[in-house]
């Protein structure tokens, strides 16, 4: 479990007219680690209607005290209610809503219109934010859930930015829109697969997808049963595997072109991952608004970031309207770095950390504090808790101290090393 402290410094402020940075929280310490590390808001599921089931996302109690966590930070909290209910699930939806009000949700972000028109009336004061497997690809659309009672559009992924641009102009100013522009990607239009359902009977569009799109798959001719041929030429087999994106390169542009809310996918994955990917993210936005430019592009550390990550080879998506959202080689992922650590305190002359990965005497590790750049420490001598001098930590969350005279580690900034 991360540990965290928020002083004021590093919790999220009020965007005052600024875009919406926001992280995923498929649980409680993903979204401790999302706040401590710069989001605005965090979205997140209960433990039904969300599209990640295999996240373990928050009973009522846990969304309870999410929520009152986030707020305290001055952030908000996004319910995702966006599956595609059955008749048989209808019945259960009332209770959800009106629990997931009570417990103090913003917004819930809604795929159906009867789910919507539900949320309507048993939890009307809950914003509306209409789910990006709703497929909003033109302003009318838009526009109507706005009519609807849509305080808020997710786009469909497959928009450039010309066609986000023009969205924006013929659409009410009231009507906010967000877009995503970090982490993994579907083959399928925003979404709307029934590939997983269709070879293991797990329905991606009730939230447990089985990721049929990332496997290796040959090519069989009818009447050679039994053969199987590669599909294979320059780039491999995975010709159903989309690259991930990452448009931290182009804040200018999304900014520019409207976008009100920056969403990163991925509450299935790490704690780690929300925290770097967030880490890098705010330090951007908060680049940019401090010297506004056209011309403005993150710093080479901040970038760096986003490769110390699990992650597949990145692309822009659909943004630039050019490059593929593909990649077609091994479909596997990009993993450098690894958590060697946790910082659980720091102060007079040492560096207490928690274990998470085998690290040693000699070693370099990478510490990310929140909000900040990282920096590199040589471990030149450490100890355990006992104070006894020890050659290197091989125990899952054994206590490590590590002498140190530097500036100041928040409790829970991770601790990395190079793989």
């Amino acid at each position: 479990m991360v540990k965290t402290d928020m002083p004021d410094s590093i919790t999220s402020k009020k965007r005052g007219g600024r875009v919406e940075l926001l992280s995923p929280a498929g649980d409680t310490e993903r979204l401790k680690c999302a706040l401590m590390y710069g989001a605005d808001a965090v979205y997140l599921a209960g433990t039904s209607f969300g599209m990640r089931a295999g996240a373990n996302n928050f009973t009522y109690e846990q969304l309870a005290d999410g929520v009152k966590l986030a707020h305290s930070a001055g952030a908000k909290v996004y319910v995702t209610c966006n599956t595609i209910p059955r008749n048989s699930e209808i019945d259960a939806l009332p209770d959800f809503l009106e629990r997931a009000a009570g417990a103090g949700a913003d917004a819930f972000i809604i795929a159906d219109i009867g789910v919507m028109r539900l949320a309507q009336r048993y939890a009307p004061n809950v914003g509306i934010h209409i789910s990006t497997q709703a497929g909003i690809a033109n302003y009318a659309t838009a526009e109507e859930f706005y009519n609807m009672g849509a305080s808020r559009v997710v786009l469909a992924r497959e928009l450039c930015f010309d066609e986000i641009a023009e969205l924006r102009a013929k659409t009410p100013p009231e009507l906010e829109i967000e877009a995503f522009v970090h982490g993994s990607m579907c083959v399928s239009f925003s979404g709307r697969c029934l590939l997983s359902s269709y070879m293991t009977g797990r329905d991606a569009n009730r939230g447990d997808c089985a990721q049929p799109c990332r496997w290796k798959y040959y090519l069989t001719e009818e009447k050679r049963e039994g053969q199987k041929f590669e599909i294979f030429e320059d780039h491999g087999t995975h010709i159903l595997n989309s690259r991930d994106m990452c448009m931290i390169d182009y804040i200018p542009r999304l900014v520019e072109c409207g976008i009100t809310s920056f969403k990163i996918e991925g509450r299935a994955k790490s704690a780690y991952y929300t925290a770097a990917v967030t880490n890098a993210y705010r330090q951007a936005i908060d680049g940019y608004y401090a010297a506004p430019s056209p011309d403005y592009k993150p710093d080479g550390s901040i970038l760096e970031e986003l490769r110390k990550v699990s992650h597949r080879e990145y692309s822009t998506g659909f943004y630039l309207g050019t490059e593929p959202g593909q990649v077609l080689s091994d479909g596997g992922y990009v993993r450098e770095y690894k958590v060697a650590a946790m910082v659980e305190e720091c102060g007079n002359g040492w560096l207490t950390l928690s274990q998470r990965n085998k690290f040693r005497v000699g070693d370099i590790l990478d510490i990310m504090p929140p909000r900040a750049k990282p920096f590199t420490l040589r471990v030149d001598e450490m100890y355990d808790g006992g104070g006894n001098p020890i050659e290197s930590a091989p125990h899952a969350t054994m206590t490590v101290r590590i002498p140190y005279a530097g500036k100041e580690i928040p409790m829970g900034s991770f601790v990395r090393i190079k793989e």
